[in-house]
């Protein structure tokens, strides 16, 4: 009976959250990008670490969704139009306080989702090597994606990791479950 009430409880809480494209303009936003840049460059070298600013963010080439609850922000995540049918994940972040409750999964199923309405063929992203990026190595991984080496201007390093998911059919992505 516990995994039931367990399992209303997520779906109930999947309800709840409202996924919307952001002008990345308010407070909360703001305040979740600055602490998304932070934590990308501690322990990884200025010039190794890609995360961007708030203000790139607001580049005509790139989206940035928002997952809400209610009033509260949970998390964002960013698609980059790389040209040429590939994008690019961009400052996936959960806000710390509302970690293990499936916010990236969600967001991450959204940007495929987006990639894929948009035609897109192709899918990828950078990510860190330190110990605490590898929860989001494991969630990409989960969602399909697969290492590959350094795509449009990024340079090899042993700070980065390059992973790219070829889009089409579903790549047995689980969108739907809470990571």
């Amino acid at each position: 009976m516990a995994g039931r009430e367990s399992a209303d409880r997520v779906e109930a809480e999947a309800r709840d959250f409202t996924i919307v494209r952001d002008d990345a303009t308010g407070p909360e936003i703001t305040a979740l990008i600055a602490l998304h840049v932070t934590a990308a460059h501690a322990g990884t070298p200025s010039q190794y670490a890609y995360a961007l600013g708030i203000e790139a963010l607001r580049a005509p080439d790139i989206t940035i969704f928002t997952l809400w609850e209610g009033q509260a922000l949970l998390g964002c995540a960013a698609l980059k139009d790389l040209g040429g049918g590939e994008g690019e994940v961009k400052s996936m972040r959960t806000d710390p306080a509302h970690l293990r409750r499936g916010v990236a999964a969600r967001l991450l199923g959204h940007l495929i989702d987006q990639a894929r309405g948009r035609g897109w063929h192709r899918l990828n992203l950078e990510t860190g090597t330190v110990p605490s990026f590898d929860p989001a190595y494991a969630l990409y991984r989960r969602f399909g994606f697969t290492d590959c080496g350094p795509y449009a201007d990024y340079v090899e390093s042993p700070h980065n990791r390059f992973m790219t998911l070829a889009l089409g059919a579903q790549n047995g992505s689980d969108t739907g479950q809470a990571g």
